[in-house]
């Protein structure tokens, strides 16, 4: 059998135009169908969606922490200047987001509006400073490092 490529995420929300705006605005997104105020599907690229919203409504419960199921979902920058400019759109939204150097990538951990977790990344393995490997590490990473880079 050949491997199966991940098609989408479908993710359940809360109130649906606050979540279209959230990933509209910060990631790039934009909806490519909506079924009344149920449901959106949103996609940075030529597929129907790689992001399913639905609504459940202001009453919906909020899983535990340490419950099982989904950590995050990861969106992958392509350079240096879009992940530096995800940092940027962050903090002037006033969102809160923990930055870690993991070696093989960069990443920029926060939630969505209903507390879905979320990572935007800059792919490193191939940089002389990354490696190709994770190796466990979790290093702070700073604006300074990741903005005087930046074009």
């Amino acid at each position: 059998m050949n491997a199966l490529r991940l098609g989408h995420t479908h993710l359940k929300v809360r109130e649906l135009d606050r979540s279209i705006a959230f990933y509209s605005t910060l990631l790039g997104l934009h909806v490519t169908e909506r079924v009344g105020d149920s449901y959106a599907f949103m996609t940075s690229g030529p597929e129907h969606h790689t992001l399913a919203l639905q609504a459940l409504g202001a009453h919906a419960v909020q899983p535990a922490d340490r419950a099982l199921g989904l950590y995050h979902i990861a969106f992958e920058a392509p350079d240096h200047n879009t992940f530096a400019e995800a940092w940027q759109r962050l903090r002037a939204e006033g969102i809160a987001f923990y930055p870690v150097d993991h070696h093989i990538s960069w990443a920029l951990y926060f939630p969505d509006p209903d507390g879905n977790g979320l990572e935007i990344y800059l792919d490193r393995r191939s940089s002389p400073q990354g490696g190709p490997l994770w190796n466990g590490r979790n290093l702070p990473l700073g604006a300074a490092e990741v903005l005087s880079r930046a074009a």
